[in-house]
């Protein structure tokens, strides 16, 4: 052989499904390659052409694409395509560019054919496709996972049956038998155009009616739901399925342009997606004690490791570990006031941090907060709340929420205060910070109620919109406090590893990635006053007010996935293998695609810090 198919066949043995092959039939495959260069923009492959070999990449990286134009996967060195194009009619099924200056090995359709009728390792390889395998890499195909891409709109079975709100609560029992369904969606009167205005289920007329001994000759107006939760056709279920478990309702309307289009139960999403992993959710509110919580609680690491190998991305992932947390804490709290009693006055339990952002992933810890009511009197009210406080973060703990090593939980009595105090905390953090008050600010912009009287929560949040929007002082404040933590990269652009006596070498991509981009992500939000806490949802909206330099948002957008999704991985990773997941990744486990393309997202937060520095000026501290 000569020194160019000597140096083919050395690169060869270092990939699959070469590397896998007999010697001689490697060789022969080394001996029939050709090479060709493309510059980074060019066009490798068109849709329909001709195909006359199977493509390796040799350096570089190339992106194909469905027909359609919508991203199918990223290949980097040692990555082929083009193989499903050459198992039809030979003709090109997925457009492929180089999106850096590349190298390509050609393996001709003649030597292709010869090693899938000859090898049974190689056939099973390209047979499966680069749809399967790029699993492991750093993008994911959300149009491979059902719930990420279908709408709502295919699991309605049949259209609306709809009662005008005039109608007896008997004749809408008669309707429900008659049609055989479990709800009924309640408009204003008998016109085509009637607004919606209720929906009664079988359930209402159970509790409602029947139990409480009315008169079936009431309008069923009376014993309707009126505080309606909808979602639109065009949403995907996950979205159908997280707001249905989110706000515990089993009928949820679908809406085509303000107008009923059907309903869908919870029945029509488990059928739809049977081994959905979000099903645990619906089994937390079934468990009787906490040790039945935390028996289910194992079930979660399988759940999120399902998740990752289905190709959710992380905006899917985060929500849903979010909708579990939250639901461990409401069923923690009901059985919390079953043990205790009635709470002595009306209260909010909060989430804090990642889990009110939707954000949150199978590594955390609990924050956590009471908001009691006004009329709180310490000597009287204290050991209750004390005591709930500590019923639910112990049963936390025992869930696998371990306790907040910062003491940020409701079982400190500095965070179970009533709703005045709290008021007064935002405004002595905003208008004097320090770097106490903006640390707890850090943690406390990010809340939600999940429990009891949630309509504080939405207070306390239009609150520091209001007073940050008016203290421009304490946005410097912010963004300063917001720059402290910058991306692990060196001087040339390397890895800084750390040292930490536990995971020698490794990144710390929470602490110097996704935290610090959600750090400065919020100021430009508190600055334009959005309502959001999501920290994608909040990029969109500052993208939308154009206070960031063209192209930078969506540059941030990619950036927050990228880094996202390499953490998720390596957590699911760490669970397949039976290690403690945690949030530290060693740069030489991950592929050379996914090295290069996390420094250039790292990058990317790293211009982002120097324009909040830069757009946020001066500050006291």
């Amino acid at each position: 052989m000569q020194i160019e198919q000597l140096e083919i066949l050395n690169f060869l043995k270092r990939f699959s499904p070469f590397k896998e092959l007999p010697d001689d039939l490697l060789r022969h495959t080394a001996m029939q390659v050709d090479i060709g260069y493309f510059k980074a923009g060019t066009p490798i492959l068109r849709f329909g052409e001709p195909l006359q070999a199977l493509h390796l990449v040799r350096s570089g990286a190339v992106e194909t694409y469905r027909r359609n134009g919508v991203l199918y996967n990223r290949l980097s060195e040692g990555g082929i395509f083009a193989e499903q194009g050459l198992l039809r009619d030979k003709t090109v099924i997925f457009p492929a560019t180089a999106i850096e200056d590349s190298l390509i090995y050609f393996i001709p359709a003649e030597c292709f054919d010869l090693l899938y009728q000859s090898d049974e390792v190689f056939a099973d390889y390209v047979e499966i496709g680069d749809t399967q395998r790029k699993k492991g890499g750093v993008l994911a195909d959300k149009s491979n996972n059902d719930l990420m891409s279908s709408e709502v709109r295919q699991l309605i079975s049949r259209p609306a049956v709809t009662l005008a709100s005039d109608a007896t609560a008997q004749q809408a029992a008669q309707l429900m038998q008659q049609e055989s369904v479990s709800s009924l969606l309640i408009v204003a009167d008998d016109s085509v155009d009637a607004a919606l205005v209720g929906i009664v289920t079988d359930r209402d007329l159970r509790n409602r009616l029947i139990a409480a001994g009315l008169d079936y000759q009431q309008p069923v107006s009376g014993i309707m739901t009126t505080e309606l939760v909808c979602i639109e056709s065009q949403q995907f279920v996950f979205e159908a399925m997280l707001v249905m478990l989110r706000h515990n309702v089993h009928h949820l309307p679908v809406l085509a342009g303000g107008k009923v289009l059907g309903i869908i139960t919870i029945a029509d999403v488990i059928r739809y997606e049977s081994q959905n992993s979000l099903y645990i959710v619906s089994s937390i509110f079934r468990q009787q004690t906490v040790a039945e919580l935390q028996s289910l609680s194992t079930e979660l690491a399988s759940c999120f490791v399902r998740m990752v190998n289905e190709d959710a991305n992380s905006r899917m992932i985060g929500a849903a570990m979010a909708v579990t947390g939250r639901s461990f804490k409401q069923r923690l709290l009901e059985l919390a006031e079953q043990q205790l009693g009635p709470p002595p006055v009306p209260y909010c339990f909060l989430a804090l941090g990642s889990m009110a952002r939707d954000e949150q992933l199978i590594v955390t810890d609990q924050d956590n907060a009471l908001v009691l009511h006004n009329d709180y009197d310490p000597e009287l009210h204290q050991d209750y709340f004390a005591a709930l406080a500590q019923f639910v973060c112990d049963g936390l703990a025992a869930c696998g929420y371990s306790y907040c090593s910062g003491d940020i939980m409701a079982t400190n009595s500095q965070w179970r205060q009533p709703l005045r105090v709290w008021q007064q905390y935002f405004t002595d953090w905003i208008e004097r910070p320090d770097a106490q008050r903006l640390l707890n600010s850090g943690i406390f912009f990010d809340l939600e109620g999940v429990w009891g009287q949630v309509r504080w929560a939405d207070q306390l949040n239009q609150q520091i919109r209001r007073q940050v929007k008016a203290n421009p002082d304490f946005l410097a404040c912010m963004a300063r406090n917001a720059i402290s933590r910058t991306p692990p990269l060196g001087f040339f652009k390397d890895f800084v590893l750390e040292n930490d006596g536990q995971q020698n070498n490794s990144l710390d991509i929470k602490r110097r990635g996704t935290a610090p981009l959600a750090d400065l992500v919020r100021v430009h939000a508190l600055s334009i006053g959005c309502a959001a806490t999501n920290t994608y949802e909040r990029l969109v909206a500052v993208k939308a007010a154009g206070i960031l330099p063209k192209g930078r948002a969506d540059d941030l957008l990619d950036a927050l996935e990228l880094i996202a999704m390499v953490r998720i991985r390596q957590q699911a990773k760490a669970i397949q293998a039976g290690r403690v997941a945690d949030n530290k990744v060693k740069p030489e486990e991950l592929s050379a695609f996914e090295r290069k393309t996390l420094k250039e997202a790292f990058q990317i937060l790293s211009y982002a810090q120097k324009f909040l520095k830069f757009r946020y000026p001066g500050g006291r501290q």
